[in-house]
């Protein structure tokens, strides 16, 4: 399998799948000298478990990471930094009537279709549980990052068409308190409360929701991004593209400048600066140095417990319900995800940049 790699100076490699022994990351090109801990990567980590709310699963994993190589005495050496995380709460008898039947909506049939084998407990290597090792990646990303100025700050934006109201939302540091101290990520509690209650009655339905995460950088320096096939667009589109759920990207204004004439999409320049962010920080692939804005819209979960339709890998229908323990929205669990691919794909550019300019 090719294509578990990613980065050109900063790369991330992740390996490992959900109801293996083991999932992991293995670091290469992360400079020498930055103080990084166990305690760096498990905060980041511990905020993509499980929580308490309505949307999450009953899987119980630790996430408990060991760094392997490439620390010594607090410090990165410069070397390559392997982390692992191993699984502790996999019941892979859950499974057993699913070792020759493609579940709708997952890699199963697709994974079949190009490897002739697959690994039918949990997914496999498809299995949301692989974000673990990229959010354990981007903690190390986002120490670089920072060291520039650079901020992320993400969030559950609306669940199940429920959406926030920018108007409820905090500014500065409250903004930051108010997306942590909430189960759903989101920071407009009204719409928290509704999305909750909508989660409730889905999960009873035994259905499932989709939902959008929105990450902004903030203090991103100007002239990150290569001019042509590596735009910085490109690279965090597809950085987000390449997690399980995701199925479409928005940048700055998104998809409404489709509809708008270009007097309203252009981001006009005064001396003072921009007066509008339209392009989310981003102009010719490169970074203007306003917000980087981001949505990421994420489908429903594909495991629920409403009968559905198949095929087995005989060809024959089948009709079949999902057990197991399954996330009922992405949302908020995705949140810390994005917000980690977005620093790798920073992490890197800003790396190559300087190679860029002496």
């Amino acid at each position: 399998m090719s294509g578990n790699t990613i980065g050109e100076i900063f790369r991330v490699t992740t390996w490992g799948e959900s109801h293996g022994e083991a999932l992991g990351a293995v670091v290469d090109g992360c400079p020498a000298g930055i103080k990084l801990s166990h305690a760096d990567i498990q905060t980041a980590l511990d905020r993509r478990r499980p929580s308490a709310g309505a949307a999450s699963t009953a899987r119980k994993e630790t996430d408990k990471v060991e760094i392997l190589s490439g620390v010594f005495a607090g410090k990165t050496t410069g070397t390559p930094i392997s982390l692992l995380i191993r699984n502790n709460d996999a019941r892979s008898s859950s499974y057993n009537e699913l070792k020759e039947v493609f579940r709708p909506g997952h890699g199963d049939l697709t994974y079949w279709q190009k490897y002739g084998i697959r690994d039918w407990r949990g997914g496999g290597r498809s299995s949301g549980r692989e974000t673990a090792a990229r959010v354990a990646a981007g903690a190390i990303a986002q120490k670089i990052i920072g060291g520039a100025g650079m901020e992320i700050i993400a969030y559950t934006r609306s669940i199940g068409g429920i959406a926030i109201d920018y108007r409820n939302i905090p500014r500065g540091k409250q903004l930051h308190k108010a997306i942590l101290n909430n189960a759903l990520y989101c920071p407009d509690k009204k719409a928290s409360t509704a999305m909750a209650l909508k989660l409730a009655a889905i999960r009873k339905a035994e259905d499932t929701l989709g939902g959008v995460a929105e990450i902004i950088v903030r203090n991103c320096p100007a002239g990150l991004g290569e001019p042509v096939f590596d735009k910085m667009d490109a690279e965090l589109a597809k950085a987000l593209m390449s997690i399980g759920s995701v199925k479409a990207v928005e940048i700055g204004a998104g998809f409404a400048v489709a509809d708008l004439p270009g007097s309203q999409v252009n981001d006009q320049m005064t001396k003072k600066g921009f007066i509008s962010n339209n392009a989310g920080g981003i102009l010719a692939g490169i970074t203007n140095g306003e917000d980087i804005i981001l949505r990421a819209y994420c489908k429903p979960v594909p495991s629920l417990g409403k009968e559905q339709l198949t095929t087995d890998q005989k060809g024959n229908e089948r009709k079949i319900k999902i057990a197991g323990r399954h996330d009922v929205c992405v949302l908020p669990r995705i949140v810390p995800v994005c917000e980690a691919m977005t620093a790798i794909v920073l992490a890197d550019h800003l790396l190559r940049q300087k190679a860029a300019r002496l």
